[in-house]
């Protein structure tokens, strides 16, 4: 009769442990709109200060026609409510791009960023650095970095976990799913990957980037 109780008991625990593991395994991480999403904001905050230089007109030049492409919904974020687009737009990499655009936090990561864009794309071309599976900045030949080269990459991961988190808080609110810490942990784990992923497919010839399967290779 104990026997048959522990064999109870136990098949009980066995089966409740095996629903939780699928209650973790099945929180819903939209990958596709969150790359896009990550894109989208790159091209509207991202800014390289140098090629902006660049790109201004001599002053004895007349400045050339503005370009009569369509505008992007985030390029006109500036003359549209931020609440108000997130609840219209239909794609869901929208939503999240506005959503993510809207947080303080972000826009100063953003800035940040921009203004390392230089350096550390050096860093990248010299192939000193490299580009990591979870998005991450890593030093990959110690000769060619100098102590501030070092001080500039962790700066820039931590701008970089600053989207990342925004990101994860954001596919949490648009796909109304609790927001826990176990729930959190998972998204943030996924929107590392696939923002690692849209850094990838954004690198130049010749950077070293790592694929999920932690291999290295040279574009």
């Amino acid at each position: 009769m104990k026997k048959r109780i522990c064999i109870w008991l136990a098949s009980v625990c066995c089966g409740l442990f095996t629903a939780c593991a699928v209650i973790t395994i099945n929180v819903y991480f939209p990958e596709k709109a969150a790359k896009e999403a990550y894109k989208s904001l790159d091209d509207m905050m991202l800014k390289n200060p140098a090629a902006s230089q660049e790109k201004q007109p001599a002053a004895d030049q007349p400045a050339a026609p503005p370009e009569t492409r369509p505008q992007s919904l985030l390029r006109r974020l500036p003359s549209i409510s931020l609440v108000a687009s997130a609840h219209a737009a239909e794609d869901v990499g929208d939503e999240l791009a506005v959503e993510v655009a809207g947080m303080p936090e972000v826009t100063r990561a953003y800035e940040e960023m921009s203004r390392r864009l230089p350096a550390l794309t050096a860093l990248f071309n010299s192939g000193a650095v490299g580009l990591t599976n979870q998005g991450l900045v890593t030093v990959r030949d110690k000769s060619r970095v100098t102590p501030a080269d070092e001080a500039l990459l962790a700066a820039e991961n931590s701008s970089r976990k600053v989207v990342v988190g925004a990101m994860a808080r954001a596919i949490l609110k648009i796909t109304r799913q609790e927001d826990t810490r176990e729930s959190r942990s998972q998204v943030l784990a996924r929107a590392a990957a696939t923002f690692a992923e849209a850094r990838r497919e954004a690198a130049r010839p010749g950077w070293w980037v790592q694929g999920q399967n932690g291999r290295w290779l040279q574009k």
